[in-house]
């Protein structure tokens, strides 16, 4: 049974006895693909004896397209604060009350940043082509993305930071989440891409220090000298890849159809938190934006949806299988050519979920009192 709670306020702890997920919605797609993830976690989860519990914010937030309808650059500052400041909240009321998993529809880039900033999340995708495998960690808590504006006539100055601090506690959670996806130790190498040079030095000298202290190579380079090396001769099996968003996010595709053979359409990805009021919060999101052009129109791909719940389902609500069961579903829907246009089929996003749940097979019962909490979004 999953029971879905629509918050009053910010965000106040269940009560219920099962897992509890937290659901944030964004305009665009966003209820339209919420609509998704409720339905297909429901089914995903429909044994687990306690029930699980969908709690949403009660706040629709804003896309970058519905801002700009806004035509008031000081109105658009004021709602981006707004938006922040209470997904902030829902974060960390959802991490006080035991919650481990936030799914979010895309929302407004400058807000969903400023809370990244203040959470320091790490965004993770573990990429796979044949037999090769890189682990991608794009590190969203400092640098450009999570700047502050300033306006004067004609001109906006933006203010950024980097810190040894953030560094140290992105660099020790890659290492982390790399000896939990290759647990026999073997690793090929760990690259940093960053725009480390603007920095005075101080940047590569942090990171010296830190390889020193945990006894590992790692091969600091501009983007241009990972891209270089990415063309020429691509990188070596197990590559532990930890990068600055000013680069990560617009490689994030060019890796996918490099390493992982998807298209960002179809894929979800994980945001982990690490600021430690909110430590072991994972929000799942589509790789893909908001789509305001098909709002409403039931045309979105819900694929990267499918795929979150999935993974929420299996990670965070215990029900084993989970996974391995949605995507070979999704393959019988390919097969079949089942899909939305933007991937050359014919189907609406309800007709495409509900053939999901025709070719689901049945999921086992979930381990209880286990859900998964430990793994902050495990591989």
């Amino acid at each position: 049974m999953t029971r879905i709670v629509h918050q009053g306020g910010a965000g106040v702890p269940s009560a219920g006895a099962g897992p509890v997920v937290g659901l944030a919605v964004g305009r665009g797609t966003g209820p339209e693909l919420a609509e998704v993830f409720e339905r297909v976690l429901g089914t995903l989860t429909a044994a687990h004896p306690a029930g699980v519990e969908i709690v949403r914010s009660p706040r629709l937030y804003h896309s970058y397209v519905s801002l700009r309808a806004e035509r008031d650059i000081a109105r658009i500052r004021e709602l981006t604060a707004e938006d922040a400041e209470h997904y902030e909240r829902f974060c960390r009321a959802r991490a006080e009350g035991g919650t481990t998993a936030v799914f979010r529809t895309a929302i407004n880039a400058q807000s969903l940043y400023l809370v990244r900033r203040r959470l320091r999340a790490v965004k993770v995708d573990h990429l796979t082509a044949g037999e090769k495998s890189l682990l991608l960690v794009r590190d969203q808590a400092q640098g450009f993305y999570t700047g502050e504006n300033r306006h004067t006539e004609g001109e906006v100055t933006r203010t950024l930071t980097f810190s040894r601090e953030i560094t140290e506690a992105v660099v020790g959670y890659a290492l982390a989440r790399a000896r939990h996806t290759w647990p026999d130790g073997r690793l090929g190498r760990i690259v940093m891409a960053y725009k480390f040079h603007l920095l005075d030095g101080a940047f590569d000298a942090w990171v010296a220090g830190l390889a020193d202290r945990h006894g590992v190579r790692i091969d600091v380079f501009q983007p241009d000298t990972v891209n270089r090396n990415l063309l020429a001769h691509g990188l070596p099996d197990r590559t532990l890849l930890i990068a600055g968003n000013e680069w990560a996010d617009i490689m994030h595709v060019m890796l996918l159809d490099r390493f992982g053979s998807d298209r960002q359409e179809n894929r979800c990805t994980e945001n982990v938190c690490l600021e430690p009021g909110v430590a072991g919060l994972v929000e799942y999101q589509t790789v893909h934006g908001s789509a305001d052009d098909l709002a409403g129109r039931d045309l979105v791909n819900p694929v990267a949806t499918i795929r979150a719940a999935a993974l929420v389902a299996e990670r965070h609500a215990g029900c084993d299988g989970a996974v391995p069961a949605t995507e070979a579903a999704l393959t019988a829907l390919a097969v079949d050519g089942v899909g939305t246009p933007d991937v050359g089929g014919r189907h609406t996003t309800t007709g495409v979920v509900d053939a999901l749940l025709d070719a689901l097979a049945p999921v086992g019962a979930p381990r209880v009192g286990d859900a998964d909490a430990a793994l902050a979004g495990g591989s």
